[in-house]
């Protein structure tokens, strides 16, 4: 496998990222990697950090590259600041940015990347778990799936929760999406996206989540899950026992590539 830090500009964000990318390579020298390059283009995953972190912490906290190390596929690891994947009310388009620019960037970047929405898969935790969903139904046309571990999946409720902790002012919330009655209906939110994209009769996401039934997330995935079945879309969605932290996620992000590649393999 290459894994590979990348510096570079965004022309919608005015400013220097970073994203680390996992890339598969053709070798049988390297101790507990397969090594296995993809026949064509590569699919890609692109895999988004939560509230607290940034493009390094799959990395830290799994086995994620020895994970695809047995697939051929690409890993997209973006760094998106606490910003909720949303085109700010302070002006700051990381909507833009991940779901047009970065596409856009990887594939000029590393042309053997596949193009297909089909092959190019949305998932994250938490924040960008939320992130995972939103790419799926407001870029369907790009993302052909989204998997979400614990996401933040009824953005509106969260909202209201955080702003009930902080009576003197809900200032992140207010500077990503603005205030609750503007969040709600908007295309911030997922049940809006997926109302609105089932409206288009565009072709559908797969989606797939889970969530803990101790975490803090877990009543706003059980109204998000039932409001995209009702919908029509395809959805996988589990629950076991386990509250908001890694060890979860760890062991589920196995799950979620088993699941898109529609494979059983043994990924350890």
């Amino acid at each position: 496998m290459a894994l590979m830090h990348v510096d570079f500009f965004s022309d919608v964000l005015g400013m220097s990222v970073n994203m680390d990318v996992i890339l598969p390579q053709q070798t049988k020298g390297q101790i507990g990697m397969e090594g296995r390059g993809a026949e064509g283009k590569y699919k890609t995953m692109y895999l988004l950090h939560g509230m607290s972190d940034d493009q390094t912490i799959w990395q830290r906290r799994t086995s994620i590259e020895r994970y695809v190390s047995k697939l051929g596929i690409a890993v997209v690891m973006p760094t998106t600041h606490l910003a909720f994947y949303t085109d700010t009310t302070y002006g700051m388009k990381y909507w833009t940015f991940i779901s047009q620019e970065l596409p856009k960037i990887c594939r000029e970047f590393f042309p053997q990347m596949s193009a297909k929405r089909e092959d190019t898969l949305a998932a994250g935790l938490s924040m960008g778990g939320y992130g995972a969903w939103k790419l799926g139904l407001g870029a369907g046309d790009t993302f052909g799936a989204a998997a979400s571990l614990s996401g933040a999946l009824d953005i509106v409720e969260d909202y209201k929760r955080n702003e009930e902790a902080n009576p003197a002012g809900n200032l992140i919330f207010q500077g990503i999406f603005g205030s609750a009655e503007q969040l709600e209906g908007s295309e911030n939110d997922l049940m809006t996206l997926a109302e609105r994209r089932k409206a288009e009769q565009k072709a559908l996401p797969r989606l797939y989540a889970w969530c803990g039934t101790e975490d803090f997330l877990y009543q706003g995935n059980l109204r998000a899950w039932d409001y995209v079945k009702k919908l029509g879309y395809d959805l996988t969605c589990e629950e076991s026992s386990g509250d908001h932290q890694w060890k979860y996620w760890d062991a589920k992000i196995q799950d979620v590539l088993r699941w898109w590649l529609e494979t059983d393999m043994d990924l350890q």
